[in-house]
């Protein structure tokens, strides 16, 4: 009776589905079943290839890919909350994002995600006191992805950050969880003091493209900020904000904003 259950125990959906995809993929563009083959279809978890698709977009002359790889898989071993949130943040762009018709999509094409990613394994070495690797992850997403974001700050899970280009998030910034954000975002400081000094955004919030947050102020939860706003007082929960500076301009449209997604504002929301 013992053996069915371990097959129960290492059964996983969500894998087998972006298994099925990805053959699905080799069939239809025989071209990329070398990279479909080395991304997805040589391993045997989630967690195993991102590690590889981590290392292979991270890897440089002054770091190599076996070297960020085996970095990657250390702490996705000592760290479930990792790969956990990784399964989050694929489900909320597959949900979400309207041009993700596969899960298998953001592990292969999608910076935003693989930013992300990125990011929370530099997180992961920076709460461990590895704050020069945490430093170099860093630079490279930000290099490779043109996605900025500190190792210190706080992200939660089921996060979307769509096409990611120019996302700058700051030191002391906290993001909640299953917070959707699109290009161009920045949760930046304000002075030269070391203390506190960035947006603290609060769970299920829709941060338009080019929205800039200053300062140490609070969003609250499922709130909006309209594109190109630049929001420098405390956001209420379950408000929109738009203009520069940001004011408060109508209710949130709908319970979960980060979710649905709408950017419209007045009769339209």
């Amino acid at each position: 009776m013992a053996e069915p259950s371990r097959n129960i125990a290492k059964m996983d959906p969500v894998w087998d589905q972006i298994l099925r995809e990805a053959q699905q993929a080799v069939e239809d563009e025989p071209l990329i079943g070398g990279f479909v083959h080395a991304c997805i279809l040589h391993h045997k978890s989630i967690e195993k290839a991102l590690s590889y698709r981590i290392a292979a977009k991270l890897a440089s002359n002054e770091m190599s890919m076996m070297v960020v790889r085996e970095m990657v898989e250390q702490a996705y071993a000592a760290d479930g909350g990792l790969v956990a949130a990784a399964r989050a943040d694929l489900a909320a762009i597959y949900e979400r994002d309207p041009a993700c018709h596969r899960l298998l999509q953001p592990i292969l094409y999608f910076k935003g995600y693989q930013a992300v990613q990125a990011y929370r394994v530099g997180h992961y070495l920076w709460k461990q006191g590895k704050r020069d690797l945490a430093y170099f992850i860093q630079m490279r997403v930000s290099e490779i992805f043109g996605v900025d974001i500190h190792p210190a700050a706080r992200i939660g899970k089921g996060i979307m950050i769509d096409h990611a280009h120019s996302i700058v998030i700051g030191e002391t910034a906290v993001v909640g969880d299953n917070v959707s954000m699109l290009h161009s975002v920045t949760l930046g400081g304000t002075g030269k003091e070391e203390e506190d000094r960035h947006p603290k955004i609060g769970n299920g919030v829709l941060i338009g493209a080019g929205a800039k947050v200053l300062g140490n102020i609070t969003v609250g939860p499922c709130s909006r900020i309209a594109a190109g706003s630049v929001v420098l007082e405390p956001v209420p929960a379950c408000k929109t904000v738009a203009g520069i500076p940001a004011r408060i301009v109508g209710e949130a449209g709908c319970d979960q904003p980060s979710v649905s997604m709408n950017h419209m504002l007045g009769p339209h929301e």
